[in-house]
């Protein structure tokens, strides 16, 4: 199965964005990957809310949406849309991060809403509060395609085992994280954390992630860690994107799966207990 893993450096421009990452998809395609996946809040990085209530869409008519469905039905792939930043109906204004699955039919095929929000305080002069913004999402996601099971997360979900876990139980073959990462906490926590997950597992764990500083019309730049990575269900690091922006396909041997759960079986292992 080729994957293509698309490194972005957003800016909080959705057209230019949507631009940049069509022209990335075709190169992906034509490289032959099947499966493409792009970064988290692939149409609009951006901290300020006025910026995103100026430039953001619904689900419904959301450019970027729009035209990377069709590239998916005319170039007949997937396109595992790693995050939106999303209009709401909320009462309190608050957008979704969404991670949509595109299937060669332009039809999405499957959403999820990331659940675990970035409430956190890195330092002194650097502070996230990501539900001030953002709705989190109450489901986990498992969709299926004719090659692989694929659970779909976001970011600052891989700091959270329980749902890998629940992903893989239910059959995912592969988890998806998404990610814009900070760049102090990528450094100390980003490759082990993904890994972890899929030695836990047994999956392939794919993360397309933001990169570098990012270019805003209103409000703070935001920078982000780079280093998209796909880590094998052993724990193997099989690509490091490193810090630039770029395309990046491999072929993944799917029958490592299987394989890897045969050897360490731990999954079959789960015993209930009591909580101390």
């Amino acid at each position: 199965m080729k994957v293509g893993v698309l490194q972005l450096t957003a800016s909080d421009d959705p057209a230019a964005n949507l631009a940049v990452t069509r022209a990335m998809v075709r190169d992906a395609a034509g490289q032959g990957a099947t499966l493409i996946c792009t970064p988290e809040v692939t149409n609009c990085v951006s901290m300020n809310r006025g910026r995103q209530a100026e430039v953001l869409h619904h689900e419904g008519d959301d450019p970027t949406l729009e035209a990377l469905q069709q590239d998916a039905q005319t170039l007949g792939i997937w396109i595992a849309l790693g995050s939106l930043a999303l209009k709401t109906d909320d009462a309190d204004g608050r957008f979704a991060n969404r991670s949509l699955l595109i299937g060669p039919d332009g039809a999405v095929a499957a959403r999820y809403d990331k659940i675990h929000m970035f409430d956190v305080q890195i330092s002194e002069t650097e502070t996230y509060r990501e539900s001030a913004g953002y709705r989190p999402g109450d489901r986990a996601v498992l969709a299926k395609t004719p090659q692989a099971a694929l659970g779909l997360c976001i970011c600052y979900d891989m700091r959270f085992a329980p749902l890998a876990l629940d992903l893989a139980r239910a059959g995912a073959d592969m988890l998806l994280y998404p990610s814009a990462f900070a760049p102090d906490t990528g450094a100390a926590h980003w490759e082990t954390l993904l890994r972890a997950r899929a030695i836990e597992t047994g999956c392939f764990v794919v993360a397309a992630a933001q990169t570098g500083t990012h270019p805003a019309t209103a409000g703070k730049q935001r920078r982000t860690h780079g280093h998209s990575l796909i880590v094998s269900p052993w724990g193997e690091v099989l690509l490091d994107a490193g810090t630039g922006p770029g395309v990046h396909v491999l072929d993944l041997d799917m029958e490592q799966v299987a394989q890897t759960r045969r050897r360490i079986p731990s999954l079959g292992h789960f015993r209930p207990y009591d909580a101390p």
